[in-house]
């Protein structure tokens, strides 16, 4: 293997691919040539900042001796490159087994779901589920699960509006064969607001309590559940086009091998899905900041790019609003892992969408229904993006790691690994190594073994977070609490 990887040929740093480099550890860059004061340091062919002091050929980059580039909003213009998609002839009637919904949705689980519309009543859930659990069949059923949080009360205008229309997303997430929405009686997360937000939901198969209301809720809630678990027993998987499937993308805990291996990957999957008409999601705004221009580039018309300007500057506004910086990225183990600069780690983790055509830009717990790229607005919080993908309909979550989480959203997130070194000691954390491509496997092979992986998913295989029970959710909170 050689010592250092040249991503790009106008990059003028490399990435170390080798443990024991006498200069920098791996997955950090070193220049490639002598770097000016103040001159641009390149990497995957765009700037990632600039030097801050004179950098020798075959000196250590890192922050020490590189600054962002980036400031605050910027004017664009909508400048749409030709798409060329290669097509996927060879795999045009891929299919999974699928649980058809009434509402024309399908989903790849067939779980209970148990969602409070306020904290206060997560106990009285956890107690229904636990007594679920205990007393009934789960012939058929995947999984019961409570997906417990702290809002739904105190909170208010569009504070509470995101509570209440991110748990009626989740509500009527299709991998939930059943479920029982539980309040307490007096929240501002009242019931009756919650159902206005779910339009054509199931009455039979999502039910709704209030403690409140009746003398004993673990019954009056274990009652509901027994009904619901009856009806999802003769739930059955059925063939379905691959088109139906929902896939979101996301990085987390990301390395210098982030941009290099996981995130091209998954980005060769998001084009081939996407030309079988499948949907792919990529979201965490703040870290498309910097490498904005090449989604914008791919807008599939006018107002796409101009949803895609006001997504970006719009989360901008958010943290000035809040009094912090723009720009305080990358995270303390992304820059152990070799990330430098937001620019850097955003050109790495936009990969992920691939080269296809930007279709539509969602809002948070907004539910995609365009086919093609999506993006998505939700921050770069690993549990609290996921979760929103979640809600925008994603069947499962592809996550890429360099540095290894254990985590799991509301469905299964399948941890993808940049290097082989975490792959070997995480086996319980990661369901792919996509390192390998460093060691000679070729991307062909990986594309092949990824999207098998993903179908036997969807088909029912469980991620390493559905073996440990690894599900939670985490609503993006944006207002103050009362």
């Amino acid at each position: 293997m050689n010592r250092l990887m040249q991503i790009h040929p106008n990059d003028n740093v490399g990435v170390v691919l080798v443990d024991g480099d006498s200069v920098a550890q791996r997955g950090h860059k070193v220049a490639l040539c002598d770097i000016a004061e103040g001159e641009d340091v390149i990497k995957y062919g765009f700037p990632i900042g600039h030097a801050t002091k004179f950098i020798k050929a075959g000196e250590w980059v890192h922050s020490h001796n590189l600054a962002t580039n980036l400031a605050d909003n910027l004017e664009y213009t909508y400048s749409p490159k030709e798409q060329i998609n290669d097509g996927c002839d060879s795999v045009s009637n891929l299919a999974f087994d699928g649980y058809r919904r009434k509402n024309g949705d399908v989903g790849i689980r067939n779980e209970l779901w148990i969602i409070p519309t306020v904290g206060c009543v997560n106990s009285q859930a956890n107690l229904i589920a636990e007594r679920m659990r205990r007393e009934i069949p789960m012939d058929g059923i995947d999984d019961i699960r409570v997906f417990s949080h702290n809002y739904g009360c105190s909170q208010l205008s569009d504070d509470l509006a995101n509570t209440r229309n991110a748990l009626a997303a989740l509500a009527m997430h299709p991998n939930a064969g059943g479920v029982l929405v539980i309040g307490l009686g007096c929240e501002n997360n009242q019931i009756d607001k919650l159902k206005e937000c779910m339009s054509d939901y199931d009455p039979q198969r999502v039910r709704f309590l209030t403690a409140q209301e009746v003398d004993d809720e673990v019954d009056a809630g274990f009652s509901i559940c027994e009904d619901l678990a009856g009806l999802m027993r003769a739930d059955r998987r059925a063939p379905v086009p691959v088109s139906k499937l929902r896939i979101g993308l996301k990085c987390g805990g990301s390395d210098g091998f982030s941009g290099i291996t996981a995130n091209p990957l998954l980005g060769r999957l998001s084009d081939r899905l996407v030309a079988l008409g499948a949907t792919t999601i990529l979201t965490e705004v703040p870290e498309m900041f910097g490498a904005e221009t090449i989604l914008m580039n791919r807008a599939a018309d006018k107002d796409v790019f101009d949803r895609t300007v006001s997504l970006i500057n719009n989360f901008k506004d958010y943290f000035r609003r809040a009094g912090q910086p723009v720009y305080e990225n990358p995270s303390p183990g992304n820059k152990a892992g070799g990330i430098t600069t937001l620019e850097e780690k955003s050109l790495g983790c936009v990969q992920k969408g691939g080269s296809a055509v930007v279709t539509d830009v969602l809002e948070y717990a907004q539910k995609s229904t365009i086919p093609g790229l999506n993006l998505l607005n939700a921050p770069g919080n690993d549990l609290v993006a996921s979760t929103a993908l979640a809600l925008a309909g994603c069947h499962m979550v592809l996550f890429t790691t360099g540095r290894g989480t254990p985590f799991g959203t509301a469905v299964p997130t399948m941890k993808i690994s940049t290097n082989s070194q975490l792959a070997g000691t995480k086996p319980h954390w990661i369901d792919f190594d996509a390192g390998r491509v460093l060691s000679g496997l070729s991307w062909k092979e990986l594309d092949e073994q990824l999207l098998k992986l993903v179908i036997d998913v969807a088909n029912g295989k469980p991620t390493r977070n559905e073996q440990v029970s690894a599900k939670e959710i985490a609503i993006f909170k944006t207002g103050v609490t009362l």
